[in-house]
């Protein structure tokens, strides 16, 4: 049975209904910018969509540019925002440095973060920012990026400083989550394990790995080019007052409209915004059925 849901039924009853979601009304900021490997203009639309699913959700977008990162006139108010959601990626400008104490400044608040996918590979010397996802990988990140992050097969909390490059993933295939923080808000009433996937399985990353809470792992296996660790899928990660919620799924539209990534990127979402989750886990995640408007 597919896990996905077709494009012209992402706002679907099944997720969630007006009278379900309690929660007040949530402001999103949607960042993006010129990319490599990640095709942004396909997915920041499908994200929307997504996200303007909820009833609670009002949804803007950022897109930045290298001409206007460089100027300094790329200046989104954060302070408007709940939420920023970031769909950026390796090679992605970075932002003016005013921008950047901006972002810092509302995150140390109180504000919220959404890292997908590739958000944890962008901006390798924005120290602040590498503290907000926590780990990453790419851009030259190797040991002085902080050490590697896992769980042994002990259950263990890893942090490994041993040499080494930050960020690799084999080939697209489905594996497991498995949830290891099951009373979490984001996680509460998933199942303990559920399937993701084809998709990219990022193992290897590394980085701060301060105040960060794994939520969900997946097992990187070696038969796929992987580590024969579990790694990091879903994290959270405490900045100052800040929230954020950090996913390594979500490669491309493909992934993105699985019922394993909407479901958590909702939910996700929610909690970076408002830390509490109203949204409901659909009857039968993530093989949820679906029904038009």
């Amino acid at each position: 049975m597919k896990r996905s849901f077709p494009a012209a039924l992402l706002s679907l009853a099944v997720l969630t209904s007006a009278s379900a979601v309690t929660a007040k009304d949530i402001r999103v900021l949607i960042a993006d910018g010129p990319q490599k490997a990640h095709k942004f203009l396909e997915t920041t639309p499908v994200l929307i969509e997504i996200l303007e699913s909820q009833p609670n959700f009002t949804v803007t977008h950022t897109r930045s540019t290298a001409e206007a990162c460089k100027d300094g006139s790329y200046k989104p108010n954060f302070a408007d925002f709940d939420v920023v959601v970031m769909n950026e990626g390796f090679a992605a400008p970075e932002w003016p440095k005013e921008t950047q104490k901006a972002f810092e400044e509302f995150m140390a608040k109180g504000g919220g973060m959404v890292s997908i996918h590739a958000a944890n590979n962008c901006w390798p010397d924005w120290e602040e920012y590498n503290k907000m996802t926590g780990i990453g990988g790419w851009g030259g990140r190797n040991e002085k990026s902080g050490p590697y992050l896992y769980i042994d097969h002990e259950g263990e909390i890893i942090r490994d400083t041993s040499p080494g490059k930050g960020g690799a993933h084999g080939p697209r295939h489905e594996f497991e989550i498995k949830v290891r923080e099951p009373e979490h808000p984001i996680m509460k009433g998933l199942p303990l394990v559920f399937k993701h996937g084809p998709d990219e399985l990022y193992d290897k990353l590394r980085g701060p790995a301060e105040n960060v809470t794994i939520l969900a792992t997946a097992f990187s296996s070696e038969e796929y080019k992987g580590t024969g660790r579990h790694e990091p899928a879903l994290m959270t990660i405490s900045y100052g007052e800040g929230r954020v919620f950090h996913t390594i799924l979500g490669h491309h539209t493909e992934q993105i409209r699985e019922g394993s990534f909407i479901t958590t990127f909702l939910r996700g979402t929610e909690w970076a915004a408002t830390g509490d989750v109203s949204i409901p886990v659909p009857e039968g995640f993530p093989n949820q059925e679906i029904a038009p408007k």
